[in-house]
């Protein structure tokens, strides 16, 4: 099921490039375009051996009309850990050398001590000979902007989803959930619901997820993600059939020339089990009288098991 920044990592920076500008401002380059014009998706699969699982969360190759050509290896970091460290070292290594270019690491960190743990440096050393040194650039509550203006929403929505998670520890959180959630408020409908589920998504198991939740509105983007967006469309269309339901057994009763009670016309448009509406529709179909839908066997004779 679809519910880490891991996923967020992917889609986010895959989809929408343009939330990579803090990493572009301190290189010093123009920002990225809204488009992906100049990126290309590379395979973010770093093993050499199959039996060693080496994967990376997200692979861009950055292509500009003029200057240096590199690659973006995008990972997300939820904590300290050491063996990640390393692994960083490989990917870095194995990714330059397959493609002949050179890389930079960024690392996606929501807390404000992994993102200080992250930015490293890590070395491979020997005695005081370093061999190899890695430094990625991090994503944290140290280099990316707090939103708090709806009009940034409004202009850079991948660059405020990104914020809205990074900083969901912050002591502003809500003020900043807030924010966003107007920014993206203004958007049209199935857009509005990409944006509020990948931020969702993002904020995972942080205090901040109920506070969003509630500033959620209805469609889907992300099946099988399990967000509130996506609980709430499927709750829709639940309660959809099941008005239909009851509306094809009513309609049933009135063509077969039946009476339909006030009694029994409530109880058939109040029932919410879509199965016992299958049922009742599937008995209004030889039913005698209208009440007959909730027996069973209606058409069988109460003392029908003394018969000889």
């Amino acid at each position: 099921m679809v519910t880490s920044t891991h996923e967020v990592s992917h889609r986010l920076f895959q989809e929408h490039p343009e939330a990579l500008a803090p990493v572009f401002e301190a290189l010093r380059l123009p920002p990225p375009p809204p488009v992906k014009q100049d990126f290309g998706e590379l395979s973010p699969d770093a093993t050499e051996i199959r039996p060693l699982e080496r994967r990376v969360d997200t692979v861009l190759k950055f292509e500009p009309d003029m200057g240096e050509s590199f690659l973006l290896a995008v990972e997300s970091q939820t904590k300290k850990d050491p063996d990640k460290a390393r692994s960083w070292s490989y990917y870095i290594a194995y990714l330059s050398a397959k493609f002949d270019m050179p890389v930079l690491l960024v690392a996606l960190c929501r807390d404000r001590a992994t993102a200080s743990w992250a930015m490293g440096p890590f070395e491979c050393a020997v005695g005081p000979w370093s061999t190899q040194t890695t430094r990625p650039f991090v994503l944290g509550p140290q280099t990316v902007p707090k939103v708090t203006d709806t009009s940034m929403v409004t202009q850079q929505p991948a660059l405020s989803a990104l914020s809205a998670i990074v900083h969901s520890g912050d002591r502003r959180a809500d003020a900043i959930l807030d924010t966003v959630a107007h920014g993206f408020a203004s958007f049209p409908s199935s857009i509005m619901a990409y944006w509020f589920e990948l931020v969702e998504i993002g904020l995972e198991n942080t205090p901040s997820k109920k506070k969003w939740r509630d500033l959620m509105s209805i469609g889907t983007q992300f099946p099988g993600s399990g967000t509130l967006i996506e609980e709430t469309y499927l709750e829709g269309k639940a309660e959809g059939k099941i008005e239909g339901k009851a509306e094809d057994i009513l309609r049933a009763l009135k063509v077969r020339g039946l009476t339909v009670s006030d009694s029994v016309h409530e109880r058939i448009t109040t029932c919410s089990d879509l199965a016992t509406l299958t049922a009742w529709f599937d008995r209004s179909l030889t039913a005698t009288t209208a009440e007959d839908v909730f027996n069973e066997s209606p058409n069988v004779p109460a003392d029908a098991s003394e018969q000889p």
